[in-house]
């Protein structure tokens, strides 16, 4: 365990009025204030022990309301029942699942300019919300209207069935179904110079993406124990590693083993944030570190693997995970050749 985070745990235990209750995490944050103290590890440590009593804000709330200021009641009273359920998940009909953050911030950000339109128009409540209603602020067409309609209907029907309000004013709109543009080839020359980056962390991931093409979440779960035997063990599914990946990966490896000889973390991609924790580097670093998407140069190797192949839906299927339907994006219509009769 660093040093820095054991002086912290014996800074909070020493002001404790009650030795040995658990302490407040408002009361951890005070240690942001000293130079050479980080709160979230001394956080994770007092989790894992049982010591830590969580009274921060839920997730999102705060963000929540912040996002809906500005709103008429009870109009973002009866959104919150909305996002309540979304972030939590609901034990009361209709039953739901807990959303993952992204999702519920989604929703929230795609329902938010119908909500600020409607206020601005006088409206204090969903229940006066028509399909009129719905109509004005809704985009002819294209993409956004389908992710606001998508998420006003989800709004709707969820307070209908809660009897918040009476009728549903989105029941039965369509939106047309968004195509998916087909991915592009991006320039080689940059992943070349990824690849051959002074910074292993930024050629190990550049080749693990451009040679095999795992998503963000299979690289950030990655562990140690994943890479062995010049092999890369996935959920259901075992890649021989190309030579120029092994050779990445056991460079960054070394410098990891260098700048964090003691950290505990067992994921394989680290950072001087994560070194001192035991969770997984956020995807914006990975965006951060290659200085371009990973899904960019994930779809420019799959898109290569289907031009080579000639549209082989069922090998890029298993090659790379994907659907049918997500296969069928990469495959580029090959003109049959021409024979001489």
């Amino acid at each position: 365990m660093p040093g820095m985070t054991i002086r912290g745990i014996r800074i909070l235990l020493a002001t404790q009025y009650t030795p040995g209750a658990p302490i407040k995490a408002s009361e951890a944050a005070g240690l942001s204030a000293l130079p050479f103290v980080m709160v979230q590890p001394v956080l994770d440590v007092l989790a894992a022990v049982g010591m830590l009593e969580d009274d921060r804000p839920a997730p999102l709330e705060a963000w929540f309301m912040a996002h809906t200021a500005g709103l008429a009641e009870p109009m973002r009273s009866e959104t919150r029942i909305w996002f309540l359920a979304l972030r939590d998940g609901s034990t009361i009909a209709p039953r739901t699942r807990p959303r993952r953050v992204s999702t519920v911030r989604h929703r929230v950000m795609t329902v938010t300019p119908a909500l600020r339109a409607w206020t601005a128009a006088g409206h204090q409540s969903l229940r006066e919300i028509t399909s009129e209603d719905v109509r004005d602020v809704l985009a002819a067409d294209g993409s956004e209207r389908a992710k606001a309609l998508s998420s006003l209907r989800s709004l709707f029907r969820f307070l209908k069935s809660r009897k918040v309000i009476f009728v549903n004013p989105s029941a039965r709109m369509r939106a047309e179904r968004v195509q998916r543009g087909q991915p592009l080839p991006i320039d080689l020359q940059l992943v070349r110079d990824l690849l051959n980056s002074s910074d292993p962390a930024r050629a190990a991931l550049t080749a693990l993406i451009a040679f095999h093409a795992p998503r963000n979440a299979q690289l950030r779960a990655l562990l140690l124990t994943d890479i062995r035997d010049g092999r890369m063990f996935l959920a259901g599914t075992t890649v021989v590693l190309a030579d120029p990946v092994r050779a990445r990966i056991n460079a960054w490896l070394d410098e990891r083993t260098r700048r964090w000889p003691n950290t505990a973390n067992a994921h394989l991609f680290i950072n001087k944030h994560t070194a001192v924790r035991t969770c997984p580097v956020s995807i914006p670093w990975i965006t951060t570190t290659l200085g371009i998407s990973a899904q960019a140069i994930r779809e420019d190797r799959i898109l290569h693997e289907s031009i080579a192949t000639r549209g082989d839906v069922r090998r890029l299927g298993d090659l790379f995970g994907l659907t049918v339907g997500g296969a069928e994006r990469y495959v580029i219509p090959i003109e049959p050749k021409s024979t001489i009769t």
